[in-house]
Parts: structure tokens; C-alpha cells; sequence
């Protein structure tokens, strides 16, 4: 297959690395070798070097050996972002075990699922959050419970004032069997270096479990691999560049999603590169430690970036040393990336992944001339893409949609325990193994690609195909539009009827009416593609990296009919 786009990969962009066999652990021994003393984490204030990173991850390593921990076993971490994250998720990977990273924020159904589904033996879990998933803990039964706060790496006495004044959430845990202090397991253990029993296979083993967000139905393990995931940080750092040791990160993205794990953590380990880390985000905290660590790089979401634009402070922060963000999890607005680059300075790229991939597989060139503007850009190095027909195995030319396929050495081994969805996700093509991304796409003559929608997201109106995204573009172009959205509900009649939501900007409120905003799509649209309801909303549901859940419109919308 052609790749015309290796012609506008950057110069100093590789159109093939070499990508070693090794477990992510070892991403984080060979920086402690190579920069020992550098600042691997500044968290509150509180720096570890990549020696006392590494060092510190042996200690954890050969305690969860300790607690009848072995190598094969599956560990859920339910963290914020912290350095107790990144502890817990390299000892895993050094043991030669499976991590299963959880958001803070489930409920005990959904940590119920995942650590069931997993067979997780252990669970490394914040104080406060344990009260809330107690119950179901116990019901799974599991071999070891281990317990940090959120404050035990932050300095001394930021620490002992977030207590007092009850900044730092933190609950009492009885203690009993199973049930461990994490600062204390690592204290007990000395800094020697440890490694599994038996050789990992990198390509075969896998180093992480990461649940897809389940848009449909429960949702499901990716099995990522160490070689998945080792070569998707090479990659992403072989296309952003940078100067090894030299940059600054902002960690705002969660570790515990793929996309914060592999831009934000992994790559950042990989060029020894400070990583300044936010446990959750607020735009004035963002400017702050942009501000206060001259901060380079700033990978984010158009929600996040979207924030820091109408932040009414923006204008009283320096944040003239960024250089460059890749925006993920969804298309990136023009209005948003011309703001946010103006304010700035910055280049900012939208890019494309998901966790099947590990997960970046697209990105535009960091560079303004090859960039194109609402495309999600040209494949990273060693990866290969292209457009298939809907229903058959065929590839397609340029301007033709249908479905995105990549191939790749970040492409998953699978899901956990579904041969049939793997089957269906996973294809052989020509000889090679291609990914079914779910989403419809087309590629131009020189090798861009454009996602047009969602294969399940699309509207059907009146036997027309309508693609949301479409409609939410011409929306956001309105000046009084913060947030939107477009929904098909079914219709016997028409099909579906298309029906948008809108987030105005606060100066807007009372001021544009619905009226308004359904005559600027009449003017912008084609007839069949006007919503027939405009409706006004204080926000939209968003997954936790800022991914537009339409289905839970969709689902409110038909409901509301039932009724």
C-alpha cells in the first residue's frame, strides 16, 4: 500500500524507529541509569529524581512479592494522578504482573466490573476514596487491599497544613488482614533491584488492562502489551521531538486513561524530562504551574484547552514557554486552537488514538505549514492506515469514506476473555493484522485523514446520512457558543430528527436565543441537515478526558418520548 504521507513527515521526524523488546519498568531504569540525579516528578512541591523513582519502585516491587503477590497476577490502581501512581504501576510492570488502571471516580458498580473481569489479586487505592467500594471489595474478595493518602509524597508540611485544614481528603481505614499502609510496605523493603522470576515476553505479555469506555454495552479489557505500550512512547516522542532532559511536562491528563498514560507518564519517562503533575484539573491551577515551571509541553483536550481560553484571569499568566500540545479524545475546534495559540504562542496539533492502539496512532506535523486543519493528521512512524469499505474487505481510495483501519506495532494483542470482539476488532488483511477503529474516515491525495464520525453515531434523516460532527462545527463558529452537540431520535416518520444542545458562553446567557442559533445553522447548512430542536444546557456529559457521550443525549431524548 502507498503511504504518501511519509512526504510531509517533519525533517527531524523518522519514518521508522527502532522499537526495543522491553517491559515499561525498564523505560524507568534505563532513565535512573541515564539521569539519575535529574527531577523526575515535581508533585506539590515534593521532587523525586529518576533514582529515587526507580529506587522506590523496587521497594513497592518486592513488597507486592512479599504480600503473595506473583508474576501474572492482575493489580487494579484506583489513583489520582501522584507519584504513588507511577510507583504502583512500574512495580507491577517489574514483578512481571498485569496493572488495571481505574478511575477515581467509579462507583462500586463499576469497580465491581473492571476488578472482577480482571481477576485483579490487589488493589492500590486512595484512603478516601476506599469507603465508597468497601462493600464491594470485600464481596470480590481480594488478596490485598493497599492504602496511601493523597498527601504521603507531598512535602512535610504541605501535608500536615492540608490535614489540619482538611484540604487533603482523608479517611480512617480500620486496619485488618490484607488490608496495607503503601508508605509502609516500601519502608519495610530495602532499595535493592528486582525482577521477575521469568523472562517477560514483551510482545506477548501483557504489561496493562485498559477498559474501553464503554460507549456500548459493559466495558471491555484491552490487552496492552509492554511492546505496545514501549513503542507507542517512542513513537509519540520520535513525532513531538523535543531535547531529551530539556523539557518540561504538564501531567494534567489522567495516567489512569491511556491517552495521559502513554503521552503524559511513559513518553515522559522515555526523554527524562521533568514532569510537573496536576492531580485533577482546574484552568487557574494549569496556569499557575504553567507560569511558576515554565512548563514546554502541554498535552491536553479541546475541553481543557477550551477552559484555559475563557478563563476570565487567561490574560494575567505567562505562559509564553509552551511550545507545543497535541490535542486527543476528540476533534479539536478551530475556534479553540486558534485562540488557544494566539494566547500563547504555542502550536497546538489535534491527533487521534484510542485504547486499542495504546493509543495514539495519527497526529499532525508540530508544524504549521504541514499541518492541516481539521484533519486528525498522517500516521506516526511505523504505523500503517487506511480507509475500508463498510462491508467488505477492501481498502479504498482517497475522498472515499469508510471505515479507519491501522496496523502497527502499538495495536493491542486483544480484548480480555472476548474471542468473538476480538475477532470482529482485529483483522487479516493481505497478510498483516488490522485495527477496525469504528469510526468513518476518509484520506486525501497526500495522505491526511479526516474522521467524519462515528460509524454508530451517525444520523440517518429521510435516507440521508447526517455526521454530527459536522453539525456541532458550524456551531461552534457561533460567537456565543461555548459546547455543542447533535443527536439522531428516532423518528418513525423521518427516521431519526436531528436535535442540537448548546452551552453558551456565560456572557451570552439571556442574551441569544434558540431562535438565533436555528436561523445560523439555517444559514450554514444544508436543509436537511438544520436541527429541528435547538436546546440550551448549563453543560454536556463528557467522559473524564472531555469525549462527547451523545448516546446519553440520544438516551434522554427517548426516554423523554417513552414518557
Amino acid at each position: 500500500m502507498e503511504k504518501p504521507w511519509f512526504k510531509f513527515y517533519p525533517p527531524n521526524v523518522p519514518t521508522t524507529i527502532k522499537i526495543p523488546e522491553m517491559r515499561i519498568d525498564e523505560l524507568l531504569r534505563e532513565a535512573a541509569k541515564g539521569s539519575p540525579n535529574s527531577i523526575a516528578m515535581d508533585f506539590m512541591g515534593k521532587t523525586l529524581t529518576f533514582k529515587e523513582l526507580d529506587s522506590l519502585v523496587d521497594r513497592f516491587a518486592a513488597a507486592l512479592l512479599d504480600i503473595g503477590i506473583s508474576q501474572g497476577d492482575v493489580v487494579a490502581i484506583m489513583l489520582p494522578n501522584c507519584p504513588q501512581f507511577a510507583i504502583a504501576y512500574y512495580a507491577t510492570s517489574r514483578i512481571g504482573a498485569t496493572a488495571t488502571t481505574m478511575n477515581p471516580l467509579y462507583t462500586p458498580r463499576e469497580v465491581e466490573h473492571q476488578m472482577t473481569d480482571s481477576k485483579a489479586k490487589a488493589l492500590v487505592i486512595l484512603d478516601a476514596l476506599y469507603p465508597n467500594v468497601k462493600e464491594v471489595i470485600k464481596k470480590i474478595g481480594v488478596k490485598a487491599i493497599i492504602i496511601t493518602n493523597i498527601g504521603d509524597l507531598m512535602p512535610p508540611i504541605k501535608r500536615t497544613l492540608g490535614k489540619l485544614l482538611k484540604k487533603i481528603p482523608t479517611a480512617k481505614i480500620e486496619p485488618g488482614p490484607g488490608i496495607y499502609c503503601m508508605m509502609e510496605l516500601i519502608s519495610k523493603h530495602p532499595p535493592e533491584p528486582v525482577a521477575p522470576k521469568k523472562k517477560v515476553k514483551p510482545k506477548d505479555d501483557v504489561a496493562v488492562l485498559l477498559y474501553t469506555g464503554g460507549t456500548t454495552g459493559l466495558p471491555k479489557g484491552a490487552m496492552l502489551t509492554h511492546y505496545n505500550l514501549v513503542a507507542n512512547a517512542l513513537q509519540c516522542n520520535a513525532w513531538v521531538g523535543g531535547e531529551k532532559g530539556k523539557e518540561i511536562m504538564l501531567s494534567v491528563l489522567p495516567w489512569y486513561h491511556v491517552y495521559g498514560q502513554t503521552v503524559c507518564l511513559n513518553a515522559s519517562i522515555v526523554l527524562q524530562n521533568k514532569n510537573v503533575v496536576l492531580p485533577r484539573f482546574d484552568p487557574e491551577d494549569v496556569m499557575k504551574t504553567i507560569q511558576k515551571h515554565k512548563v514546554t509541553l502541554f498535552p491536553a483536550v479541546a475541553v481543557i484547552y477550551n477552559a484555559i481560553n475563557n478563563h476570565p484571569n487567561v490574560k494575567k499568566y505567562d505562559l509564553s514557554s509552551l511550545k507545543s500540545g497535541i490535542s486527543g479524545a476528540g476533534p479539536l475546534p478551530l475556534a479553540i486552537q486558534e485562540t488557544f495559540e494566539k494566547l500563547t504562542g504555542a502550536i497546538i496539533c489535534e491527533g487521534y488514538g484510542l485504547t486499542e492502539a495504546a493509543p495514539v496512532t495519527h497526529s499532525n506535523p508540530l508544524d504549521k505549514n504541514l499541518r492541516k486543519v481539521g484533519s486528525i493528521g498522517i500516521p506516526l512512524p511505523n504505523t500503517d492506515a487506511g480507509i475500508m469499505h463498510l462491508e467488505e474487505n477492501r481498502f479504498l481510495g482517497p475522498g472515499e469514506e469508510g471505515e479507519l483501519v491501522v496496523s502497527g506495532p502499538q495495536v493491542m494483542k486483544g480484548y480480555l476473555n472476548r474471542p468473538e470482539e476480538t475477532a470482529q476488532t482485529l483483522i487479516e488483511v493481505n497478510g498483516k493484522i488490522w485495527l477496525r477503529t469504528g469510526d468513518i474516515a476518509k484520506m486525501d491525495e497526500d495522505g491526511y485523514f479526516y474522521v467524519v464520525d462515528r460509524k454508530k453515531e451517525l444520523i440517518k434523516y429521510k435516507g440521508y446520512s447526517v455526521f454530527p460532527r459536522e453539525i456541532e462545527e458550524v456551531l461552534f463558529k457561533h460567537e456565543a457558543v461555548q459546547d455543542a452537540a447533535a443527536v439522531g431520535i428516532p423518528d418513525p416518520a423521518v427516521g431519526e430528527v436531528i436535535k442540537a444542545f448548546v452551552v453558551l458562553k456565560p456572557e451570552y446567557k439571556g442574551k441569544v436565543t434558540e431562535n438565533d442559533i436555528l436561523e445560523y445553522c439555517k444559514k450554514n447548512l444544508a436543509a436537511y441537515k438544520v436541527p429541528k430542536e435547538i436546546e440550551f444546557r448549563d453543560a454536556l456529559p463528557r467522559t473524564i478526558v472531555g469525549k462527547l457521550l451523545r448516546r446519553v443525549l440520544r438516551e434522554e431524548e427517548i426516554k423523554k418520548k417513552q414518557a
